[in-house]
């Protein structure tokens, strides 16, 4: 039986990927495309509905991105998001034009007919707006489902075309009852049954790696990371001895997590080698202070030792990787036209030399879908629970050069935040926390002794999906333990500041 799904058109927004995540929220298989994929490709994957996402064009510009019209002639549902609802007017006889304001932020929805997409929500209900456009005229064979004091056609119905649009944004986090208004356009309108499970999903990609590997053998990297894991965990299951794992310490782990790595993989009964490269990362990063340097020395370091590694292992023809779907869509935006915000090391295909195909029984996932996945496959919640650590390590979390020093610094400083933050019981609460040493120092006074030393930077953020994020307001008697421990624990730091920026605009890694 085909797996039943919505599909997401990508024109440009920021919120794409947040509306796919929402749907699937409600166990209904949600993936994006680019809005001019083939029409054949739409018609070949079946889907239950489509959603048209938001974009910073307007569909008055001399070529604005538009999906085949032909996709309104399929007898599914189709919702439009922002200028999804202009593509909508604009093939159906609306007119948009340019509004004098451009309206962003809170505003008040009033909700004036209730059908299946309203079905719900109150006659008032607050909502998030993101707009240069509006609707001067409305379509004609379309009601008004709602409004509010700057958009009299906020929301829109044809019943007869199966076509409804609104103009604000559902899938944000500040509309208050955004997640309602998407799951009743996915359930009500569309008819999906929600079964799509960790279970269904482990099955799945199960007889698909099988199918797609045979009886070849699959290179594994793996870092002792969430999705690593999870992916060679998934992958063991499916072929078991033709999967080799290779652990490659490039020195930038957190303290100790090299010895770590090792026993969890041992205890999964998952043969791994171990390589030690720290000599060869330390040298290669020497000097190097521009972040998007770091990332391309690490990972093309990192595919040169891995290539050495395997040398006297029989030969491979897939290469696994933990890759994610918010990995695909931040850096090469794969799917659609989102702008990049940055490359990320385990994206982007593999080097010629290397002559193996990619194997990431991950990338359309999200964060907490993984962690539910590997629950299901009877990983430790300690290692499923792990918070996020970046592919390049702590070169991302100290600015500017890298050296032993450097790094012997911020792995005691990051040790006693993670030490402090377990015990104050915030570890299985937040997202991430961590610690980033600053490329300058700070006078201080230490005994009866100046001092001019580092500072430490303390990051603390909550999340769902990593793709939006808030800083945690975290005790005051927290903050100080930590910023004491730090300071009288860790030589060379005299000063802790803590990072009150949220995602966006700031991203949580600081490089």
């Amino acid at each position: 039986m085909k797996q039943e799904s919505i599909i997401v058109l990508d024109f440009g927004s920021q919120y794409t990927q947040l509306i796919a995540r929402r749907i699937r929220e409600f166990n209904i298989y949600t993936e994006i495309y680019p809005f001019n994929v083939d029409f054949e490709k739409i018609k070949e994957l079946a889907p239950k509905g489509i959603v048209l996402s938001g974009s910073p064009a307007s569909v008055y510009d001399t070529k604005p991105p538009l999906p085949d019209k032909r996709i309104f002639k399929l007898g599914i549902p189709v919702l439009g998001i922002c200028y999804g609802m202009q593509v909508i007017s604009h093939f159906f006889g609306g007119k948009v034009e340019k509004s004098e304001h451009r309206e962003y932020g809170f505003t008040k929805l009033r909700v004036k007919k209730i059908d299946k997409l309203t079905k719900g929500l109150k006659k008032e209900e607050i909502v998030w707006m993101s707009h240069g456009d509006k609707l001067s005229k409305m379509p004609e064979g379309f009601e008004i489902l709602a409004n509010t004091p700057s958009a009299p056609y906020a929301m829109l119905a044809s019943k007869k075309e199966k076509v409804w649009s609104v103009q604000f944004h559902p899938e944000v986090v500040h509309t208050q009852n955004g997640k309602k208004i998407l799951g009743n356009f996915a359930k009500n309108i569309c008819g999906c049954a929600g079964d799509w499970t960790a279970e269904s999903y482990i099955k799945e990609t199960v007889a698909q790696i099988r199918k797609t590997v045979g009886n070849k053998k699959v290179l594994c990297g793996v870092s002792g990371g969430v999705d690593s894991t999870v992916a060679a965990v998934i992958i063991n299951k499916a072929i078991g001895k033709n999967l080799t794992c290779v652990f490659v310490n490039n020195g930038l782990l957190r303290l100790d997590e090299e010895i770590s790595v090792v026993k969890m993989f041992k205890a999964l009964k998952i043969k791994v080698k171990y390589v030690d490269a720290v000599e060869g990362f330390l040298e290669r990063l020497k000097g190097i202070t521009d972040p998007e340097r770091k990332r391309k020395i690490i990972g093309n370091y990192f595919i040169d030792i891995f290539d050495e590694s395997v040398k006297g292992l029989k030969d491979f023809d897939f290469l696994a990787q933990g890759t994610l779907y918010p990995d695909l869509i931040e850096s090469v935006s794969v799917k659609g036209p989102s702008a990049t915000i940055k490359s990320h090391h385990n994206v982007g295909g593999l080097p010629a030399k290397m002559k193996m195909k990619l194997v990431e029984p991950l990338k359309f996932l999200f964060k907490d879908e993984v962690r539910a996945i590997g629950e299901k496959m009877g990983i430790a919640h300690e290692a499923l629970w792990r918070q996020p650590f970046p592919g390049p390590g702590l070169a991302v979390r100290i600015l500017g050069d890298i050296t032993k020093a450097r790094l012997d610094i911020l792995k005691k400083a990051d040790a006693i935040i993670m030490d402090e933050i377990k015990k104050g019981g915030f570890y299985y609460k937040v997202w991430q926390a961590f610690g980033v040493l600053l490329p300058v120092k700070t006078v201080g006074v230490m005994g009866d002794l100046r001092t001019y030393e580092n500072v430490i930077a303390l990051r603390v953020v909550d999340s769902k999906d990593g793709m939006t994020a808030e800083w945690v307001k975290l005790p005051y008697a927290l903050l100080n333990k930590i910023s004491s421990r730090i300071i009288n624990e860790v030589k060379g730091v005299n000063r802790v500041v803590y990072d009150i920026s949220n995602k966006p605009p700031a991203t949580i890694e600081w490089e």
